[in-house]
C-alpha cells in the first residue's frame, strides 16, 4: 500500500491510473530520478553560494518532501492532467506553487530518461551504426538493414485569441486546433523519434520534409514505411532503401466507372497495415496520458513540446525500448 497524502494506492492497477507506470516501473525510475535530484539541488547551492543565509537543509521543508512524492507529483500531472488548482488542493500547494513545481522537476525527469536511454531523439540519425565490423580480415563490412515507420499525431489545444494564429492552428482534418508531432519508430515497440511539435494546420509530410534530411547517407539501408498522407515521398526521398506507402484508390472516372483496387494491390496493402499498426499502437499508448488527449490548456514556456517528449520516454520505459 502506498499514500501520498490524502492518496492512498492500495493496487498496481490503481497505481497505473495515478501516474501510467506500474510499481516496478516506478522504482527503477525514481533511483535515477533521485539522483538528478540530488545533482540538481548541489548545482543550486552552487550557484547560490554567496546569496544564501541558511545551509543546505536549513529552512521550512515542502509539501513535496521526498523523491518519491515528487516523481508520482509530476506523473500524475502528465497522466491525468488536473488543472493547478485540483492538483495543488490534492497536494496541498496553492495552484502558483503546483506550477511551479511542474515546471522545477520537468528538466530533473528529462536528464533522468537521458540516462536512462529512453529520452526519444528530436530528429532521426543512426550515430555509428552505418556499418558493422567485419567477420574476418577478407570479409567487406556490411550495412545494417534498418525499418523505419513514420506518422504524425494531432492533439487539442486552446483556440488562440489572435485571428492570424487561430488559421494557423486550425486543423481541417480535426476541424478544431490542434498541436502535431511527427512520430518515429523502429517497429521494437518503442517511439525512436519525436519531431518537434508544430501548429495543426500544416501537413503531416510537409513535417516531415522539415524534420528529415533527404540527402542523409544513413538512408541508404533504410526501408520507409508511411500511409498516405506522405504521398509523393518515393520522389522527394530517393536515399531511403525502400518506401512502403499503399496503393491509392483510382479516381472514379468515365472509362473508369467503378474504380477498385486490384488483388495484389489489396494484398500489399493489407501488407503494409500489418507493419503500420506499430506506430498506431504506440500513438495509442502516447494518448493514454491525458495530457495529450485532453484540450491542451498549459501555458509553461514550451510546455506543450516538453509533454510529448516526457511522455514518449515513459512509454519507452513501459516497453522496456532503450535508444541506442
Amino acid at each position: 500500500m502506498r499514500k501520498f497524502h490524502s492518496i492512498t494506492i492500495r493496487t498496481d492497477r490503481q497505481f497505473k491510473a495515478f501516474t501510467g507506470l506500474s510499481e516496478e516501473e516506478f522504482g527503477k525510475l525514481l533511483e535515477v530520478f533521485t539522483q538528478c535530484l540530488e545533482s540538481e539541488k548541489r548545482q543550486r547551492y552552487k550557484r547560490q553560494k554567496g546569496q544564501r543565509r541558511r545551509g543546505p537543509g536549513g529552512g521550512r521543508k515542502g509539501q513535496l518532501s521526498t523523491p518519491e512524492l515528487k516523481l508520482f507529483f509530476l506523473l500524475y500531472y502528465l497522466k491525468n492532467y488536473p488543472t493547478f488548482d485540483i492538483l495543488g488542493g490534492l497536494f496541498d500547494l496553492s495552484p502558483g506553487k503546483a506550477n511551479e513545481n511542474v515546471s522545477r522537476l520537468i528538466p530533473v525527469l528529462r536528464k533522468a530518461q537521458q540516462i536512462l536511454q529512453i529520452l526519444p531523439q528530436r530528429h532521426l540519425h543512426f550515430p555509428n551504426q552505418n556499418r558493422q565490423e567485419p567477420e574476418k580480415k577478407d570479409q567487406q563490412p556490411t550495412e545494417e538493414k534498418r525499418k523505419i515507420i513514420i506518422d504524425a499525431t494531432e492533439r487539442p489545444c486552446q483556440r488562440p485569441g489572435h485571428a492570424r494564429k487561430q488559421k494557423h492552428y486550425y486543423s481541417g482534418k480535426k476541424r478544431r486546433h490542434t498541436l502535431k508531432n511527427t512520430i518515429m519508430t523502429d517497429g521494437a515497440r518503442g517511439i525512436r523519434v519525436v519531431g518537434p511539435t508544430a501548429p495543426g494546420s500544416q501537413h503531416d509530410f510537409s513535417l516531415l520534409k522539415k524534420e528529415l534530411d533527404p540527402e542523409q547517407p544513413a538512408l541508404s539501408s533504410v526501408e520507409a514505411v508511411v500511409d498516405l498522407g506522405y504521398q509523393g515521398i518515393v520522389d522527394h526521398y530517393p536515399g531511403f532503401e525502400r518506401i512502403q506507402i499503399p496503393h491509392k484508390k483510382p479516381r472514379k472516372t468515365k472509362t473508369n466507372p467503378t474504380p477498385c483496387l486490384t488483388p495484389q494491390q489489396k494484398k500489399e496493402n493489407r501488407s503494409i497495415g500489418r507493419a503500420r499498426i506499430a506506430v498506431e499502437h504506440l500513438i495509442g499508448d502516447l494518448k493514454a496520458f491525458h495530457i495529450l488527449s485532453d484540450r491542451f490548456r498549459n501555458r509553461i514556456d514550451r510546455m506543450a513540446d516538453h509533454a510529448i517528449v516526457l511522455v514518449a520516454g515513459l512509454c519507452n520505459l513501459k516497453n522496456g525500448y532503450v535508444i541506442q
